[in-house]
Parts: C-alpha cells; structure tokens; sequence
C-alpha cells in the first residue's frame, strides 16, 4: 500500500477517534529538515509493501508541532501505530533505538518488530 501523506485536520481525526471503520495505521512524523527523515524514506515505503492490511502515512510535524508534546516524543523521526476502532484509539509509539542506524535512524527489522508486536 503507499505511503500517503497526512494533513493536520486527517491527522486529528485518526487520534480522536473519528475513524468509522477498524483500521491499523502507522505513521511516520518527520521534519523537512531531518536527514534521517528522507534517509527513512525507503525503509519506511518498503514496510508499506510489507503490510498491505495497514494504512502507512507520513506527517510532517511542521505542519502541527504541537503533536510532539501530545504524543509524548521528542524528535524526528518517529513512528506510532495506532489501532483505530471507531471509538478511542490505542496509540503506540515506537522506542528511540537503543543503537541508532546511522543513515536511517531505525531499521527495517527493528520496524517490522514494532508492527508485528502492536499491530491487532
């Protein structure tokens, strides 16, 4: 499935709980200016291909920056799975790598093992 990016009002609607349908969604928060951000582009398309049953989007924090405080994390990049039901959301953020990659910040497997243990 391809990566699709998030505006603000979308991004709200996912995380209120306005979603009418189940769903799994995974979304990477980036920044214009972070080098890990583009360098995880790659990465995080081919886990869109990975998992065709969840829904894969990208937003950039500078279009809400607010979202840093309300989700509880401190910098780009960041990814969060959120278990939509139509209801409250269960929201899980992904840890900071303890060995950060280089390039990319995390890895593939260290995405698809996020996934796999929170995904419902």
């Amino acid at each position: 499935m391809k990566v699709k990016r998030l505006s603000k009002y979308s991004l709200q609607n996912i995380l209120n709980g306005k979603i009418t349908e189940d769903a799994t969604c995974v979304i990477k928060f980036y920044s214009n200016g972070c080098h890990f951000c583009h360098e995880l582009k790659d990465v995080y398309e081919e886990m869109s291909e990975t998992f065709p049953d969840i829904h894969f989007f990208a937003f950039n924090i500078g279009d809400y920056p607010q979202i840093q405080k309300k989700l509880e994390f401190r910098g780009v990049p960041t990814i969060s799975l959120v278990n939509a039901y139509g209801g409250a959301p269960e929201i899980k953020t992904m840890p900071e790598p303890e060995k950060p990659h280089k390039i990319t910040w995390y890895t593939a497997d260290s995405i698809k093992l996020f996934i796999n243990k929170e995904k419902q």
